[in-house]
C-alpha cells in the first residue's frame, strides 16, 4: 500500500459531495470522474454491479447507494494539479443520514438533477441539508439524451421548488435523442461528440443567436453580484474576458448567491470532464471556508482554528464503519494542524487519548496507508475502540470541541429475534455494532416483554440491516411487522409550582414555578429541533441573578430527561416548551435538587396539558401516466391521504400528497399493482401530526397497561 509523502496545498484541494434523488446518476457520474482522472482504468457501471463507489454487496445487488463512500483523485486544470476528495452519497430517503453526515465535512457540493424528472423530493431534502450547513453548490442536469429531457424546465423547477438562483454556464446542443454536445457560455466554445470522439470547436452558426442570448442572460445574472461586470455587461459585453466571468462566478458561488448549472449525460460519457473543470474553478478550497469554530471542553469559551499546519490539530469524526473483520474504522475530516501515525490525540467527550495507529486514504471499499494527515484532508483511522460519530479529535495540549453532527429520529420500528437460541448474544452484539455505525438506527429492549426492537428511517433501511446481519455477520433473524414510532405531545399549556424536598439522607430542596405546553412552531421549524439537537424549548423569565445558572441548567436537564418517559402511553414526547417563571433555593439546594424537582414537576403536571398521540406524516410524490390518476387518488383517500397539488409534465403527471406513515406500509408495491408498474412514488418524512381520536383510542387500548384517561 502506497504511503502518502506529503499533504496537498489546501488551495489546490477540493472536498466535495455528490448528491441527488435516487436514480439521478450520482454514482454513474462519480465512476466517469474516476475514469477520466485516471483513478480507474475501466468505467464501473451500476447495472453491471462493477462500480468502485457502490462496493457493498447489498448496493451492487440493488443497484442503489446505501452508504456514503469516499475516494481521492487528481485533476489537472490550468497548469495546476488539484486533489479532489469525493463523497458519493445515497439518494434514497431511508439513507439520508449518510447525506447529513457528509454535509458536515464537505466544502462544496454537486447536486444532480435528471433532465427528465427535474427537482424530485430527495433533491429538495438534500438542498435543505446543504442550506443548513451553508455549503456552496453547483448543479449538473444529467440524462440530457433521454426522452422527455428539458434543460430549461429543470432550471425553472430549481427556481420554484428550491428558491435558489440557478445560472446556466452551459447550454445543450439538442435534447433527447438529438443531444450532441454542450456549448460553454463562459469560453463560448462548443464541445461536440461524434461517437466516442470529443471535438472542441466554434459555436455552430445555426446556434450562434441562441447561444449569444443565453450568454447575455448569464452575464446579466452575474452582474447583479459583481460591480465590475455590471459596468460592462450592457455597454460593452464583448469586452468582458473569460477570466472576469470565472472570477464573478466563483465569488457568487462561494457566497451562495448563485448556483452554476452544467448539463450532460454521464452514462453516455458527455460532460464529466467539464464538471471536473468547474469543481476546480468554482467550488471552495478548505482555505475559502475559513477558520472552524468550536468551544473549549472545560471553559466552554469559543475557540477557533484556522487552516494551517502551525495550528493545533483538530478533526471531526463524521462516520464509523466496520471493515471486513468487523473492526471499527473512524472516518474524519482534519480542520487544522497535522498529525502523524503513532501520535496520540485527545477525545473531549471521553476525556481519553487515542493513538493514531493505522491511517488510511480511502478509495471506495479499498484503503491506502498514509503516514500523515493535515488540514483539509479526509482520512480514516483503523482499529478504534471508544470513538463515535461526531467526536472531535484534537491536540491534548490545546483541546477543542467542534460542533457535532445531529441526526433525524427514526420513524419505523420492527421486533427482531434470533432464529436460533444459540445466536441471541451474537445478534445483540451485531445489532449494537451496526448501531455504532449508523446513528439513524436504534436498538431498544422492551423491559416488559423482553423483546428487542430495532428502529430506522424506513422499511428499506431495516430490510438492508437484516440482510447485513445475514451476509456480514452470518446471522439469521426473524423480523416482525413494521411499527410506527408514535410520540406524545401536550396539546394545551399548563402552569404550576412544585416544591421538592428530601430530608432522608443528604437534605435536598428546590422549588420551581413553571409553564409547560406544546413547543412553538418557530422552534419546531428551527435548526435545533430539525437538526435533532434538542426537543426541549426551554426559557427562563427569572430576573438576572435570581437563580444560579447551574441550577437553571439542572432544571433544563430534568425536563429534557422526561421527554424519554412519556405521559399517557410510554411513548417519547415529541417536543415540549418549558418556561421557568419562578424559583426558590435554600442552603439545601443543589444541581441534583433542581434536576429532580423538574422531573417530579413534569410527572405531576404534564397529564393536565391534554396530552395526545402524534404520528409521522409523510410527503408523497407520485409520478404516473394520466390514465391512472383516478385510481391512485382513490387509494390515497383510503389511506387518510390529503392531496397537496398536481402538476402535468411532458409524459406523466406529478401528484403531491401527505399521508400518515401507518397507512403507507407496502405502498410502493400497491402503486405498481394499480398502474401495471408504470408509476412510482417517493416518500419523505414531513412532520408529526395528531392521531385522529378513534385511531388513537384503538392504539392506546392495544398498548399493554395503558388506558385512556
Amino acid at each position: 500500500m502506497a504511503e502518502k509523502e506529503k499533504s496537498t496545498d489546501p488551495e489546490l484541494l477540493r472536498n466535495i459531495g455528490i448528491a441527488a434523488h435516487i436514480d439521478a446518476g450520482k454514482t454513474t457520474l462519480t465512476e466517469r470522474i474516476l475514469f477520466y482522472t485516471g483513478r480507474t482504468h475501466r468505467i464501473g457501471e451500476v447495472h453491471d454491479g462493477t462500480t468502485i463507489m457502490d462496493y457493498m454487496e447489498e448496493e451492487r445487488e440493488r443497484g442503489i447507494t446505501i452508504t456514503a463512500a469516499a475516494t481521492q483523485t487528481q485533476w489537472a486544470w490550468r497548469d495546476n494539479e488539484y486533489t479532489i476528495n469525493i463523497i458519493d452519497t445515497p439518494g434514497h430517503v431511508d439513507f439520508t443520514v449518510e447525506v447529513e453526515r457528509s454535509m458536515r465535512v464537505i466544502d462544496g457540493l454537486i447536486v444532480l438533477f435528471s433532465a427528465v424528472h427535474g427537482v424530485e423530493p430527495q433533491s429538495e431534502t438534500v438542498w435543505r441539508q446543504a442550506d443548513r450547513y451553508h455549503v456552496p453548490r453547483m448543479a449538473f442536469v444529467n440524462k440530457m439524451d433521454l426522452p422527455g429531457a428539458h434543460f430549461e424546465e429543470v432550471m425553472d423547477q430549481m427556481r420554484r421548488r428550491l428558491a435558489t438562483r440557478p445560472v446556466a454556464l452551459q447550454m445543450p446542443v439538442g435534447e433527447e435523442e438529438h443531444f450532441q454536445g454542450i456549448i460553454d457560455l463562459v469560453s463560448f466554445q462548443a464541445t461536440i461528440w461524434e461517437g466516442e470522439e470529443r471535438k472542441v470547436q466554434a459555436v455552430p452558426a445555426a446556434l450562434q443567436e441562441a447561444a449569444q442570448a443565453a450568454r447575455q442572460q448569464m452575464l446579466e445574472a452575474l452582474a447583479e453580484y459583481d460591480e465590475g461586470l455590471f459596468s460592462k455587461v450592457f455597454d460593452e459585453p464583448d469586452a468582458i474576458t473569460e477570466e472576469e466571468i470565472r472570477r464573478a462566478v466563483r465569488r457568487a458561488t462561494l457566497r451562495r448567491e448563485i448556483v452554476p448549472v452544467l448539463c450532460g449525460s454521464a452514462y453516455k460519457n458527455k460532460g464529466a470532464q467539464m464538471v471536473l473543470d468547474a469543481v476546480c474553478a468554482y467550488l471552495p478550497s478548505p482555505k475559502d471556508v475559513g477558520a472552524v469554530q468550536g468551544t473549549h471542553p472545560r471553559t466552554e469559551l469559543e475557540e477557533k482554528r484556522s487552516l494551517s499546519g502551525d495550528q493545533p490539530f483538530a478533526a471531526l469524526v463524521f462516520k464509523i464503519a466496520l471493515d471486513d473483520q468487523h473492526r471499527k474504522m473512524a472516518f474524519f475530516r482534519v480542520y487544522s494542524g497535522h498529525a502523524q501515525r503513532g501520535q496520540s490525540v485527545f477525545i473531549p467527550r471521553t476525556g481519553q487519548k487515542e493513538r493514531l495507529g493505522n491511517l488510511y486514504q480511502l478509495h471506495g471499499g479499498k484503503r491506502n496507508a498514509v503516514w500523515e494527515v493535515a488540514a483539509g484532508d479526509i482520512a480514516a483511522l483503523g482499529g478504534v475502540k471508544d470513538i463515535i460519530t461526531g467526536d472531535t479529535l484534537c491536540d491534548p495540549d490545546k483541546p477543542i470541541v467542534l460542533e457535532s453532527i445531529q441526526f433525524p429520529q427514526p420513524v419505523v420500528g420492527m421486533v427482531i429475534e434470533a432464529k436460533h437460541s444459540r445466536d441471541i448474544d451474537k445478534l445483540h452484539d451485531a445489532l449494537h455494532q451496526v448501531e455504532e455505525e449508523d446513528p439513524s438506527f436504534q436498538v431498544l429492549e422492551d423491559e416488559e416483554t423482553g423483546q428487542t426492537l430495532i428502529r430506522g428511517m424506513g422499511e428499506l433501511h431495516l430490510e438492508v440491516i437484516s440482510h447485513r446481519l445475514r451476509d456480514d455477520f452470518k446471522l439469521d433473524a426473524n423480523l416482525g411487522r413494521p411499527q410506527v414510532n408514535y410520540k406524545e405531545q401536550l396539546s394545551q399549556p399548563v402552569s404550576g409550582t412544585y416544591e421538592f424536598r428530601r430530608e432522608v439522607g443528604e437534605p435536598l430542596y428546590a422549588q420551581l414555578a413553571f409553564e409547560l405546553g406544546p413547543a412553538d412552531a418557530a422552534f419546531i421549524d428551527g435548526p435545533e429541533f430539525q437538526g435533532g439537537r434538542t426537543r426541549l424549548q426551554f426559557e427562563s423569565r427569572l430576573p438576572d441573578g435570581a437563580l444560579k445558572p447551574e441550577y437553571l441548567a439542572a432544571a433544563r436537564r430534568g425536563f429534557g430527561n422526561m421527554l424519554h418517559v412519556g405521559i399517557i402511553a410510554g411513548y417519547e414526547v415529541h417536543s415540549l416548551k418549558a418556561v421557568i417563571t419562578g424559583a426558590q433555593a435554600s442552603h439545601d439546594s443543589s444541581e441534583l435538587a433542581f434536576e429532580l424537582c423538574a422531573r417530579e414537576a413534569f410527572r405531576a403536571y404534564a397529564s393536565q396539558g391534554a396530552p395526545i398521540l402524534v404520528e409521522p406524516i409523510m410527503s408523497i410524490e407520485i409520478s404516473s401516466p394520466e390514465e391512472y390518476i383516478g385510481a391512485l387518488m382513490g387509494d390515497l383517500n383510503r389511506r387518510r391521504g390529503i392531496p397537496q397539488g398536481m402538476e402535468s409534465r411532458a409524459s406523466h403527471t406529478i401528484v403531491k400528497a401527505q399521508a400518515p406513515l401507518a397507512e403507507l406500509f407496502g405502498y410502493a408495491a400497491q402503486i405498481r399493482t394499480l398502474t401495471s408498474g408504470r408509476a412510482s412514488a417517493a416518500l419523505t418524512f414531513s412532520h408529526y401530526a395528531p392521531v385522529p381520536e378513534q385511531v388513537a383510542k384503538g392504539l392506546l387500548e392495544k398498548r399493554k397497561g395503558f388506558m385512556l384517561r
